[in-house]
């Protein structure tokens, strides 16, 4: 198989974001896109060859969680500092080039995390009409002791002599504090600066502009072949098929499937909207038993997915035979998926079923529209394109559905009781006002029981337990502090109106170390 008509960079400026295993790495990346330039995360071990073939504008080297000094310290392919592209370098990306270069770096005395004051030199590029004493956000023991030759020190914190460093006739800079994040007020305009003054970079990702090369894309790679569409009604899904429908008009057949493992009133919102709104050529196919079949007496998280996987491909071959021999499948996989499901220097969190739960022995070559974006981007190209609020603005629900919210095994009767929870844990939290401001909402059930007592009678009955959680990019995400009066509506809801749930707790587990859903 192979993946095919995503919006790469194409005629967009590209910056690289080298990740040498920073948290931050993915912020680092979005921020540059919040700057309307295009940002692609690559692993460490890039050599200087490979950068220039793919020809950006400019570098970021980001942070990363050792010393500079320690066994088997990530380090820098140096030719690349001197391919004559802009480079930045932030924390620890900031230290192994001023190592890299014959700078000093050292042990200090005093770590510096959390909010720092920090003092600019004047005739600085990257502080250009920036104030001279300004708040930044330090995460370090090591740093810059004494600049490569060639270097002037521009910036400076009374535990950090080198905070900043440039060389702008060579195109080098560095940073010891983190611009990419808000606790540094004045970061965005640190990296606006480095990607306007210095890479020259134009400020032309943008939604028309990702619309754009992502149809001519579509259109190159499909030619006039037919294409499948596997259909969730969910945000990237929709998306996904309203760009490839864009691109390739009633070359499209959207296929949902109705595998049992959805949310109530899933199947009736995408006839209306794809069917009736945007006239697409839709199919339905009814798969319940099947998927439920498949899953009957599985309880490992890796295998429901690797299964689900599997038998949505198998669903849609079946349905592609009595096309025509469609070749072409499109999908919804976004640039987190991409880096969950694991890459060169990215360890496996969790299959995602549409990137490492697909069969080897796949028939179809990919069509993936989004994988380059991040759920936000996602949603403002949706907007672009005329999707309803309901479908642009609703949270994510994954794609093994709530076969990855049942904790052990699948059967019909946990569906229906999860379906009817959880429905009203989201007509509550809408009631509140929080759907927007929330990136997750949902019930999870064990596959557990406990006593209760309802009435004057004992229950032995399953907990629900209720995930709210708040993120920008389903990367790291926080617990939501929801209003106890809200958890109170929906904790008596769901116990007296749901029949085999008798008590409910709430989750309040941030990521990491937790992972959003529980499998």
């Amino acid at each position: 198989m192979s993946a095919t008509g995503h919006a790469s960079a194409g005629d967009f400026d590209r910056v690289l974001v080298v990740d040498f295993g920073a948290q931050y790495s993915q912020l680092i990346a979005r921020r540059v896109r919040e700057c309307h330039v295009y940002s692609e995360i690559v692993p460490r071990d890039i050599s200087a060859a490979e950068v220039k073939a793919l020809d950006p504008v400019g570098v970021i080297l980001s942070g990363g969680p050792a010393s500079v000094y320690a066994d088997g310290a990530y380090e820098v392919d140096p030719a690349i500092l001197e391919l004559g592209i802009p480079v930045l370098g932030i924390c620890y990306g900031h230290q192994v080039m001023a190592h890299s270069l014959g700078g000093e770096v050292a042990a200090n005395d005093v770590a510096e995390y959390g909010k720092t004051e920090l003092t600019v030199a004047e005739n600085s590029t990257l502080f250009h009409d920036l104030p001279t004493d300004q708040t930044v956000w330090m995460s370090h023991r090591d740093a810059v002791v004494a600049p490569p030759t060639g270097f002037t020190v521009v910036a400076s914190t009374p535990d950090s002599p080198v905070a900043a460093m440039e060389a702008p006739d060579r195109g080098l800079f560095g940073v010891q504090f983190h611009p990419e994040v808000a606790h540094t007020p004045r970061g965005q305009e640190i990296i606006k600066h480095f990607l306007y003054e210095v890479c020259k970079a134009r400020p032309t990702w943008t939604h028309v502009g990702i619309i754009e090369q992502a149809v001519d894309s579509v259109r190159a790679a499909v030619g006039d072949e037919k294409v499948i569409c596997g259909l969730s009604g969910g945000v990237d899904s929709s998306v996904a098929a309203a760009l490839v429908h864009k691109a390739v008009g009633d070359q499209l057949t959207c296929v949902f499937v109705d595998h049992g493992l959805l949310r109530k009133g899933e199947a009736e919102q995408v006839d209306e909207t794809f069917r009736r709104n945007f006239h697409m050529n839709l199919i339905n196919v009814d798969a319940r038993e099947r998927f439920v079949g498949a899953l009957a007496g599985v309880t490992d998280p890796e295998r429901k997915r690797k299964i689900i996987g599997e038998t949505f491909i198998r669903v849609f071959e079946d349905v592609a035979a009595d096309l025509s021999d469609t070749r072409f499948l499109v999908q919804g996989t976004l640039y987190p998926d991409i880096i969950e499901s694991g890459t060169k220097d990215a360890a496996k969190i969790k299959s995602h079923h549409n990137v490492g739960g697909l069969p080897d022995d796949m028939k179809f070559d990919l069509i993936e529209p989004l994988r380059d974006l991040f759920k936000d981007e996602v949603r403002f190209v949706g907007e672009e394109l005329g999707l309803p609020e309901e479908i642009v603005w609703r949270q994510p629900f994954p794609g093994p559905g709530l076969a990855v919210r049942i904790i052990g095994e699948v059967t019909p009767e946990r569906l229906d009781i999860l379906r009817d929870a959880d429905e009203i844990v989201l007509e509550e939290i809408r009631r509140a006002g929080l759907y927007r401001e929330l990136w997750q909402t949902f019930g999870v059930l064990p596959a557990i029981k406990s006593v209760g007592v309802q009435g004057d009678g004992r229950t032995y009955a399953y907990p629900l337990i209720v995930r709210a959680v708040t993120s920008e990019d389903a990367m790291t995400a926080d617990w939501a502090r929801l209003p106890y009066e809200v958890l109170e509506r929906i904790s008596s809801r769901v116990i007296n109106e749901v029949t085999g749930i008798n008590r409910v707790a709430y989750d309040i587990s941030s990521k990491p170390p937790a992972t959003i859903e529980w499998e």
